[in-house]
């Protein structure tokens, strides 16, 4: 035994032991050995066995298999491969405490560092530990009752938990009972504990994320009792959790997607307008909406269609497959013309085939339908849209079908899936699929639908990036693709306040573009001020697509003509920002950090924001603030920092204002706090406060594109907000082709680096990187736009030093006070920059 490493860990192991005498594990668990195995750690213990499992220097995973138990070895969550062989364990005793046993990386070990599992043996306890900081323990460990199996663990005190899926309980989720049971909330406002998008995950702001990889239904505690401990309550299946831990919230967030896994990049069009209501009854009306908002010049790049376009009818219909040739005579050419007019097809497809529809008989034949608990029968019931069977995509002959059934529609030129009702909406108890009860996989069937949509375009549209949009899924259904909205909000203010929240919380957990329905989608409430303010906040959501029930048009083209200036203003500015936006995409793929930012993941010292969610981070480098009431007025700008900030819409430049407030601590010394005292602005309706970080890069498409097709890289703008206050900075902008699958290992794209460094107090540089590893870059140039400088400022120099000629110019405008010139993408070009 090394002496040393007991050392290392002594006082790791006092309160450790302090901690067992205050929140005891359970008594009867008596420890019986531990042994090293290829997966990990074994410990064996009176009632089952732990098996500790390493997914990196960060990820453990544990796993209790109870006495009389098998271990179901399949997750549906965790695309990461264990790190085998990598885990190893020192024991250690003491007369004064109790022994303990100390779980380490190896290469931990051999450095002397410090053990990421501490295990007591007598009482026996699971501490979990990250750089010698305590985050968590389990406090009754594994458990069962008359109706569910439990894991109980200990919380700390004040520890806020964020999570769970979708939620409208506030962003702190503790002191609720949730249930893990997706389940559709139709008219939700202010307050919904159940919702279409559960997830057994709970992220602490103690940074770490505690995942129970398990698909069936159950329970989440969250201190509901008030006694400090969380408890996992399960209706069967694994009795496995993984511990992510971080030292920020980024690597929080890029750590459990590098475990479950990361978006891939949509295609670009994503990231533009969609035409989209409940519904469009026929190609004539679809027709005459996309030649109007072309008439209107307002940009759009989808037209979605809902039920309407296999059936005349709401009930009835679900199980058809294809369009209802009396309202649709023509699908194909109009699917056609509608490409050709940059726009993109999107169609909703349901995974009930009810007993009227022309698909029953087939899929009862072919036994591809869920069953009775004989296997045999299809299990039928009546739900709202009519008597039904659940298409059973456990089953491979299922999957096969189903999936013909989207290559068809691909193969006609439909570039967009929409699955609904994903949960599945009605999912009785007493239905059997073919690997189990109803309630092994309710949670899970939005997930592996998004799954074997996926999987079919791999195999057959190898090159083509899918669009999936669903309203149901899992942990780790990012990585299929998956674009899922907030379900069927209330069409009120009350509807529009709770967006933030779920967006926010839905990005901590690996889900990037989680959007709501624009405008609202339950009710008649047509209220232009409503519709506006949803719109503008939309801007900077991850997917801009209005819709709603056929009582209120959704699409700007039939507002009243101020309103419609208003929204058409709206999606004019979700199109200029457009390589801003698809540059965040890039860093989502790639990192899983998402698009829209709680202000404590760019601001960790901000404590106070881990409650908010009326303002938020949209990328880096914008503030936004949405505005959440009727008639309201001003808002209250509580800034981040204290630095410098410019007005988006007018370059304004706002400087917070601080104040300073001295107190004494008991044991003499004095600390000082600087707060932000909030800025107030007053409203207009032509926008929301949003505000551009003194310093940034922001890419930005020139105006007038009504379409993502026209959309070039030598129709970019990057403006850089310059203020003397900032020292250095950085930004980039990534370009691809917009439309080929894209994994970033030998696929061509180009990533532009920016930075800008302050040399001395009017000499400035700024540098590009164009890294473009597979083919050669997008572009040769765009645009570079310098925003607040009062007079023209000179260029002294390019790359190497050497001076430029009387060709280059900066073009100034004193009323905006902006620079203009056109700078070269080049690899390593430099710019010296002398500002007034």
């Amino acid at each position: 035994m090394d002496h040393r490493i007991v050392a290392k860990v002594l006082v790791l192991v006092f309160f450790s032991w302090i901690n067992a005498t205050v929140w005891s594990q359970n008594p009867t668990r008596q420890f019986k050995s531990i042994a090293s195995i290829p997966a990990g750690v074994k410990v064996s213990v009176s009632d089952g066995e732990y098996i500790f499992r390493s997914y990196g220097p960060n990820i453990i995973e544990t796993t209790f298999i109870p006495n009389g138990q098998k271990h179901e070895a399949n997750s549906h969550t965790v695309e990461k491969k264990p790190d085998e062989n990598s885990l190893t364990w020192a024991a250690t005793s003491n007369a004064l405490i109790p022994p303990f046993i100390h779980i380490y990386h190896k290469e931990d070990r051999d450095k002397k560092m410090n053990p990421v599992i501490l295990i007591q043996t007598n009482p026996f306890k699971i501490t979990y530990w990250h750089k010698g900081k305590y985050l968590l323990s389990e406090r009754w460990g594994y458990d069962v009752d008359s109706s569910m199996e439990k894991i109980q663990f200990n919380l700390s005190q004040g520890e806020k938990i964020f999570g769970t899926g979708n939620r409208v309980v506030g962003m702190d989720r503790r002191g609720y009972r949730l249930p893990l049971y997706n389940k559709a909330h139709y008219g939700y406002e202010t307050h919904s504990e159940q919702m279409n998008y559960c997830m057994p995950l709970v992220i602490s702001d103690r940074l770490y994320a505690l995942h129970f990889d398990n698909s069936y239904t159950g329970f989440l505690d969250l201190d509901s009792k008030k006694d400090s401990s969380l408890t996992y309550e399960t209706s069967g299946g694994r009795k496995t959790y993984q511990v992510i831990a971080a030292d920020n919230w980024k690597e929080l967030v890029t750590s459990y997607t590098s475990l479950t896994g990361r978006q891939p990049l949509p295609p670009r069009w994503t990231f533009g307008n969609f035409a989209s209501r409940f519904g469009y009854h026929s190609e004539q009306e679809a027709r005459n909406v996309v030649q109007q908002f072309r008439a209107d010049s307002i940009p759009l790049d989808a037209i979605v269609f809902d039920l309407y376009w296999f059936g005349t009818t709401i009930q009835g219909t679900l199980g058809n497959f294809e369009f209802h040739r009396d309202s649709f005579p023509n699908p194909k050419q109009m699917i056609s013309d509608f490409k050709s007019n940059g726009v993109k097809t999107v169609l909703i497809t349901e995974p009930f085939i009810l007993t009227t529809s022309r698909t029953w008989e087939e899929t009862k034949a072919k036994k591809l339908l869920c069953t009775d608990v004989t296997g045999e029968k299809p299990f039928t019931y009546d739900f709202y849209f009519g008597n039904t069977g659940l298409l059973d995509i456990y089953k491979p002959e299922t999957k096969q079908w189903f999936w013909d059934i989207y290559k068809g529609l691909i193969d006609m030129g439909v570039e967009g899936i929409w699955g609904d009702l994903g949960e599945p909406e009605v999912h009785p108890d007493e239905l059997y699929h073919v690997n189990g009860r109803s309630n092994r996989v309710h949670n899970t069937y939005g997930h592996d639908w998004a799954r074997l949509i996926s999987d079919g375009y791999k195999a057959d549209f190898p090159t083509k990036r899918p669009f999936i949009l669903m309203r149901s899924g899992y942990s780790g259904s990012q990585r299929f693709g998956m674009i899922p909205w907030t379900g069927d909000v209330n069409r009120t203010w009350g509807g529009l306040k709770p967006q933030v929240e779920l967006t926010l919380q839905a990005g901590l957990q690996g889900i990037g573009y989680l959007h709501s329905d624009l405008g609202g989608f339950g009710g008649a409430n047509d209220d232009p001020e409503l519709y506006v303010r949803w719109l503008q906040y939309g801007v900077f959501q991850p997917v801009f697509r209005p819709h709603a029930q056929q009582e209120v048009a959704s699409e700007a083209i039939f507002k009243d003509p101020q309103t419609k200036a208003l929204a058409k203003q709206a999606i004019e500015w979700r199109y200029r920002l457009l390589p801003y936006n698809y540059t965040l995409a890039y860093e989502n793929a790639t990192t899983g950090i998402p698009l829209m930012r709680p202000v404590f993941m760019e601001y960790p010292q901000r404590k106070e924001y881990l409650n908010r969610t009326d303002c938020y981070l949209w990328g880096p480098d914008m503030f936004v603030v949405p505005v959440t009431e009727k008639g309201q007025k001003i808002a209250k700008i509580d800034f981040p920092d204290s630095n410098p900030w410019f007005n988006l819409y007018t370059d304004e430049r706002v400087v917070p204002k601080q104040f300073i407030t001295t107190a004494r601590c008991f044991w003499g010394s004095r600390m000082e706090m600087v707060w932000n005292e909030p800025t107030i602005d007053s409203l207009t309706m032509d926008q929301i406060p949003v505000f551009v970080k003194a310093g940034a890069f922001i890419p930005m498409a020139k105006k007038g594109i009504q379409s993502t097709e026209e959309y070039s890289v030598n129709n970019v703008e990057v403006h850089f907000y310059y203020d003397p206050t900032v020292s250095a900075s950085e930004g980039k902008l990534f370009e691809d082709d917009g439309t080929s699958r894209q994994d970033f290992d030998g696929d061509c794209f180009t990533l532009f680096e920016f930075d800008y460094l302050k040399k001395s107090r009017r000499n400035s540089v700024i540098n590009v990187n164009a890294n473009s590893p597979f083919c050669k870059p997008f572009s040769p140039g765009v645009t570079l736009v310098i925003h607040n400088v009062s007079e023209a400022p000179r260029i002294v120099s390019r790359t190497n030093d050497q001076l430029l000629g009387e060709d280059t110019k900066i073009t100034f405008d004193s009323t905006t006070k902006t620079a203009r010139l056109l700078y070269k993408l080049e690899d390593g070009n430099k710019l010296k920059i002398k500002f007034p």
